[in-house]
């Protein structure tokens, strides 16, 4: 987008709009976006403004709602056209809408961009309502017929607008949010911006050498946040993964952190392919058993880690503490919450939606489904199993004594 954008034009006007209504609540009580991600997110904007002022840019920060302020930014820069990521969920492409509506009255384009897969939309061997509704089927055929394209290089020079007042970014405070206190039995910290996303990646690249070494395999590679957000790219982190190719022993973390990659690009794809049936309670098929007349209570009790159920506490501590556990965390605590305590899976979701530091809508709510057994993938219903999971979360106990709420 940006490559483009400089190839086009003597001079751009890179732009980044604080919305509000990312920061609301939600119609199940839980916030758009919690503390953690929200920290994060400060980070990321003000780590690409430092960035784009490195090649002589800047970011205009702005607060209020994109479709009010983009037009008047138009307008008062005498912009040609304005660029964006195109998203794939409802409110977002709501958004995108409202601010293509805008700009067409201005008789200016907004052009869309698709930058979050590892694989593009153009490059998939089948149109997207012809993707193949089983993972497995999907990864084969994306696998054997698709390339990935090589990354971008980054420009080192860029012209940007006379502007008078870049504009300040919004503290956690002037979003009604508190900073969260580290907890000690955090092993890692996440923050937010290009620059600690690539040095992040070169660890898991040395952690790979190391384990390659040692035959101790890291499983978690904890790349999501900056994936989720766009400061890195599903790319950039295959093309550099895929230097250890011929390093022994490093196939299996290349393989892990490829799947990763593979699932997002796949719920992507569904929900470009389904709309939002992902957001609806029945989904693709019915949750089964809700127990309506305990539903708050137990939900409550799941969220603050007090159902009494160890591991499932453990897990919840560690994500209202860190905003951030394992996929298979994820999976126990939202098949506990959908089986055990018969709570409707959308409260599950819309409350990770708040806390995790990696959340975008099509993985979180596209994973939940899949486990609640509505998802667009049927067959996937009897996978899950709660002891199976516990046991390779938590084999010898020690998880659930760290978190222990």
């Amino acid at each position: 987008m940006l490559v483009e954008a400089i190839a086009k034009s003597d001079s751009i006007l890179p732009v980044y709009i604080l919305d509000p209504r990312s920061f609301g609540e939600t119609k199940y009580g839980t916030l758009k976006t919690g503390n953690i991600r929200a920290q994060f997110i400060l980070e990321s904007v003000l780590g690409l403004r430092n960035a784009l002022k490195q090649i002589g840019g800047n970011l205009l920060i702005a607060e209020g709602n994109p479709e009010d302020i983009i037009p008047q930014l138009v307008q008062e820069y005498e912009i040609t056209e304005v660029y964006h990521h195109r998203e794939v969920a409802r409110e977002e492409t709501h958004v995108s809408t409202l601010v293509e509506n805008a700009l067409w009255k201005l008789r200016v384009n907004l052009k869309h961009f698709i930058g979050h897969t590892l694989y593009n939309k153009e490059d998939l061997p089948f149109p997207i309502k012809d993707i193949p509704d089983a993972f497995n089927l999907f990864k084969k055929k994306i696998e054997r017929d698709s390339i990935i394209k090589p990354c971008f290089a980054a420009p080192d020079r860029i012209n940007v607008a006379e502007v008078i007042d870049w504009g300040t970014l919004s503290s956690l405070e002037d979003l009604n949010l508190l900073p969260q206190q580290k907890d000690q039995r955090a092993d890692f910290e996440f923050v937010g911006g290009e620059a600690e996303g690539l040095a992040h990646l070169q660890k898991v690249i040395l952690a790979m050498q190391q384990a390659a070494t040692t035959k101790n395999l890291i499983l978690a590679s904890k790349l999501s946040a900056w994936l989720a957000i766009g400061s890195l790219s599903p790319r950039k982190v295959y093309w550099e993964i895929k230097k250890m190719e011929g390093v022994p022993n490093t196939k299996a973390m290349f393989n892990h952190i490829l799947l990763g990659l593979l699932w997002r690009d796949y719920f992507r794809f569904m929900f470009k392919k389904y709309g939002n049936t992902f957001f609806s309670p029945d989904g693709f098929g019915s949750q089964g058993l809700v127990d309506v007349a305990n539903e708050q209570d137990n939900l409550y009790k799941w969220k603050n880690a007090q159902t009494g159920f160890a591991v499932v506490d453990a897990v919840m501590t560690e994500l209202n503490q860190t905003g951030f556990i394992s996929n298979i965390a994820r999976q126990t605590a939202a098949l506990y919450l959908i089986n055990n305590l018969e709570v409707s899976w959308v409260l599950g979701a819309a409350y990770f939606e708040e806390k995790l530091i990696d959340y975008n809508p099509a993985s979180n709510w596209g994973n939940w489904a899949n486990v609640a057994g509505v998802g667009n993938d049927q067959k996937s219903k009897s996978v899950f199993d709660l002891d199976k999971n516990i046991k390779n979360l938590d084999p010898k106990g020690n998880y659930a004594l760290t978190w222990a709420s």
